[in-house]
């Protein structure tokens, strides 16, 4: 994964895999995934960045990954339905 800001352009890019993008959608005003051939998002596009951030500070990024068990629930309540 690789993250690109461009101040000249005001735009962020995201590349979540090197394929090469065959095809763009804007699926929201300033904001643009790119597939690549199997219909994959490979990349992530957010223009007019300084209009939607006006207090990014590019010159500092927290990188965090999450733990897995923080993003779906526990064996336990999967199989309890009461929770």
């Amino acid at each position: 994964m690789k993250l690109k800001i461009d101040r000249e352009a005001d735009a962020l890019y995201l590349t979540l895999d090197e394929s090469v993008a065959v095809e763009s959608e804007e699926v929201s005003p300033g904001i643009i995934l790119d597939y690549d051939a199997d219909n994959h998002v490979v990349g992530i596009e957010m223009l007019y960045l300084s209009k939607r951030t006006p207090k990014l500070d590019t010159g500092r990024l927290l990188f965090e990954t999450v733990p897995p068990s923080a993003l779906r629930p526990s064996d336990s309540s999967l199989s309890d339905p009461s929770g």
